[in-house]
């Protein structure tokens, strides 16, 4: 039996190591070039320290890979959460809390999975999605405008969406751009937008390959180090390029657990991270399952305990959190990859680079990166996304409009909610409308009226039956019918009962079908 086991183990060994060559090794080098100014502009995004965005990459290319059941998703950090991870240090106003928010998050995520209630997303309107994701993407350009100007008061943000429009914040910092701006920053930012635009809508398939990103961040270094050479003016300052030090290792932050409950904010701000982070994982992974060829279904439950296990790791070790990321995902999908292998590979390297190399990262402008992310928060908000949510009709589109909204106007949570309320009421008022129909024909000269109650009617029907009841007039027929229920709510059939007594004086006829009456007086 023995030797049965061990070539059973050798054939499996041979077969991943031929799938990592020729599929999951390319592709994992690809998603690395694709990852890596991601992860570096996305922390920048975050306002944390630029090595907690590569330590998140890491993280979720390697810990989650390992424990997640999807073959082709790729997690890290994520453009999506840029916003309320800034909020959420500003609010906490201590990176190390910070760090604490994220384990809250770790865990609430672990929780969803271990109760299997991945299906979470399932009950978030997509008009509501979509609303808090394009939000998402017009905060995350108009915070990117002054880093890709090279804009040095970073106070300009810190005010918050709507002030930055106030007369007295925004003129106040128009007539100092051209003091603190940098022309070449600028010229930078436009270089990097114009090669990430071309790659993008060029019909060469060979560019359309490659990791425009990376791209664009080699163009602007290498531009940026022309200019230092040449003494040129346009040359950037050391304050406007990313700065990681030597021994990277050694900068690691770590949350103080002595505070955990010190302060409410840490678990209402952590909650609100895991919520996100799930909406944002759920709608990838189902994205990138449409795109696998073999058809693999990723198992929900399971990617919850593995993203949980993963922003715990990001907490404990000083990243930003981590979500599935359709960018990296859908590289991965376009550069063959087969398996997990692909997603660990990508991991070891960000590792690998951040770990031998990580001055190489210091010659980068923070100009190129901004560009990135403007670039990343256009596809979130593109104006398409507005005519089509237009298109389907005012309850799509007034729930998108008003969590776009109130997210600029106040935060993620109280958006999302407003959001949700309104699609909620909608469904309330479709209920209405649904649960019976509302006929009148004349018989005999007598007037006749039929209520048709459907499938299932609830309390939710309870103001509109009684209005409608109210207006049948005296001297007339109405027949009731509820053959076809498969349940009527015990609150519709007290109104229903309690109408007998008003048919009666009322001089109305009344036949039930397939009602049973209740005795209302039983309950006074």
């Amino acid at each position: 039996m023995q030797p049965v086991i061990i070539a059973h183990v050798k054939r499996k060994f041979h077969y991943y190591r031929l799938l990592w060559f020729k599929h999951d090794l390319p592709a994992g080098v690809s998603v690395f070039f694709v990852a890596l100014p991601l992860c570096l502009g996305i922390a920048l995004a975050s306002g944390t320290p630029v090595y907690s965005g590569l330590l998140s990459g890491v993280i979720g290319g390697v810990v989650v890979s390992l424990i997640s059941g999807s073959a082709l998703s790729i997690s890290g950090p994520a453009a999506g959460l840029t916003t309320l991870v800034s909020a959420t240090l500003v609010s906490l106003g201590d990176f190390h809390l910070f760090l604490l928010a994220v384990v809250v998050a770790g865990m609430f995520q672990i929780l969803l999975g271990v109760l299997k209630l991945g299906v979470i997303a399932n009950y978030f309107p997509s008009s509501v999605i979509k609303g808090m994701l394009a939000a998402i993407g017009i905060m995350l350009i108009f915070k990117q405008i002054p880093v890709a100007i090279g804009y040095d008061q970073p106070a300009y943000w810190t005010s918050g969406f709507l002030n930055i429009f106030s007369v007295g914040h925004f003129m106040g910092n128009f007539q100092n751009f051209a003091h603190h701006s940098s022309p070449g920053a600028i010229i930078l930012t436009l270089v990097s937008l114009a090669i990430l635009i071309y790659f993008n809508r060029t019909p060469n398939r060979t560019l359309k390959r490659a990791p425009a990103p990376l791209v664009a961040v080699v163009a602007a270094t290498g531009l940026n180090l022309l200019w230092t050479a040449m003494q040129s003016p346009l040359a950037l300052s050391p304050a406007q390029l990313v700065h990681i030090p030597d021994n990277v290792f050694a900068s690691f932050s770590f949350p103080e657990f002595d505070r955990l409950f010190s302060n409410a904010q840490i678990w209402r701000s952590g909650l609100l991270i895991g919520l996100m982070a799930t909406l944002e994982t759920l709608l990838c992974v189902e994205a990138i399952d449409k795109l696998d060829k073999h058809n693999r279904i990723t198992p929900i439950n399971r990617e919850m305990v593995a993203q949980g296990i993963g922003n715990i790791c990001c907490g404990l070790l000083g990243a930003i959190p981590l979500t599935a990321v359709i960018v990296r995902g859908a590289a991965n999908v376009d550069a063959g990859g087969r398996s997990q292998l692909s997603a660990i590979t990508h991991g070891l390297l960000l590792l690998v680079t951040m770990a031998l190399v990580p001055f190489v990262f210091n010659f980068i402008p923070f100009a190129c990166l901004a560009a990135i992310l403007v670039v990343t928060g256009y596809n979130l908000a593109k104006p398409r996304l507005f005519r089509h949510t237009w298109s389907l009709g005012g309850k799509q589109f007034l729930p998108f409009a008003l969590t776009i909204a109130v997210i600029l106007a106040t935060d993620l949570l109280v958006g999302v909610s407003i959001g949700l309320l309104l699609s909620v009421y909608f469904i309330i008022q479709n209920n209405f409308k649904a649960e019976y129909k509302f006929s009148k024909t004349r018989v005999g000269g007598i007037e006749t009226y039929l209520i048709k109650l459907n499938s299932n009617v609830t309390f939710l029907n309870k103001v509109n039956l009684r209005k409608t009841l109210d207006k049948i007039p005296a001297y007339s027929s109405l027949v009731i019918d509820g053959s076809d229920c498969n349940f009527v709510d015990y609150d519709i059939l007290e109104i229903i009962s309690a109408f007998g007594s008003k048919a009666h004086d009322r001089h109305i006829e009344l036949h039930l079908l397939g009602i049973q009456e209740v005795n209302v007086d039983s309950i006074h």
